[in-house]
């Protein structure tokens, strides 16, 4: 799969039990492209606690005008400009340390979203090097708190979580890529993984070791060669797109991609227009599936 989602427009860049949990928020963008989430989490049918965390933020930038000479048509640039940020996290390290990494790894981007989110409408510049600063700079606070949290616990060593996030702004979207959560775009009735898997197989993949459908077979096919907490420095892909009026985005940890096809996911986007009730499908077929892990999943429409 791991294919570029719009190949005119995409950019890659390498830098440094019962549902739990559901989010709705309908809002609308800068540029009128309406956009609507909604996120799920689940247990799975075998293991006992659940490893993986999700979060949607919403951007605002505005302010409240008590008084002023100024007309209203001069104002009104300075109102409603908001943004998102949406996130899946899968913990490793057994019970405990990959419970507590992927909670870090979202409290920690909270608070960073909450003093950042400012200079996230910064992004007119041409070359976007405030955007992608911030992306990085977050992603190596995150890191450093599992490194110390690990450090600080010998009971926690070796734990660390994948990260897989979209920041969007208007159509815009970033996403950034830690490990083997994915993302995806459904765009004109097409679904593409717009991520990599960070996995053994999928090196030996790239490197023709392997072939694609063998590594789906692989008894290590989930062996991670990269997390949040791994080491020091972690390496993470950033690809920008945009998106159109119709597509759906969606972001998902392995507990639903080990269980559900391309195929069905496809389907499902295409026939459950509403991301709450698409989220239940997919999460449903996961379990139907097997439900060999946690699974969580957000999808975001837009128009």
């Amino acid at each position: 799969m791991n294919q570029d989602p719009r190949p005119d427009s995409t950019t890659h860049i390498s830098t440094v039990g019962s549902a739990s949990a559901t989010v709705v928020s309908p809002t609308s963008s800068a540029e009128n492209l309406p956009l609507t989430f909604a996120g799920l989490t689940h247990v799975g049918l075998v293991r006992s606690n659940n490893e993986d965390q999700f979060l949607i933020v919403r951007l605002h930038k505005s302010l409240e005008i008590l008084q002023t000479t100024l007309p209203a048509d001069q104002l009104l640039p300075l109102h409603g400009r908001e943004g998102h940020v949406v996130l899946v996290a899968d913990g490793i390290g057994g019970r405990a340390g990959g419970e507590l990494a992927s909670a870090i790894a979202v409290k920690g981007a909270a608070e960073y979203l909450l003093g950042a989110a400012k200079w996230f409408f910064r992004l007119d510049d041409p070359d976007e090097a405030v955007r992608l600063r911030l992306l990085r700079e977050g992603l190596d606070r995150i890191d450093h708190k599992i490194l110390e949290e690990s450090k600080a616990n010998p009971r926690l060593k070796g734990m660390g979580t994948t990260l897989t996030a979209a920041s969007i702004i208007g159509p815009d979207v970033f996403i950034v890529h830690v490990g083997d959560s994915r993302a995806y775009l459904l765009h004109a009735g097409e679904l593409r993984q717009v991520t990599t898997d960070h996995t053994l197989t999928q090196h030996l993949v790239e490197q023709g070791l392997m072939s694609a459908d063998d590594a789906r077979h692989a008894p290590m096919h989930n062996v991670l060669i990269n997390a949040l907490g791994g080491k020091p420095g972690v390496t993470a892909d950033i690809v920008k797109f945009r998106l159109n009026a119709g597509d759906r985005l969606l972001l998902c940890t392995d507990g639903l991609t080990e269980h559900v096809t391309d195929q069905r996911i496809t389907e499902v986007l295409l026939a459950e227009r509403e991301p709450a009730r698409a989220c239940e499908v997919l999460v449903e077929a996961a379990l139907q599936g097997g439900g060999s892990d946690n699974v969580t999943v957000i999808v975001a429409a837009a128009g």
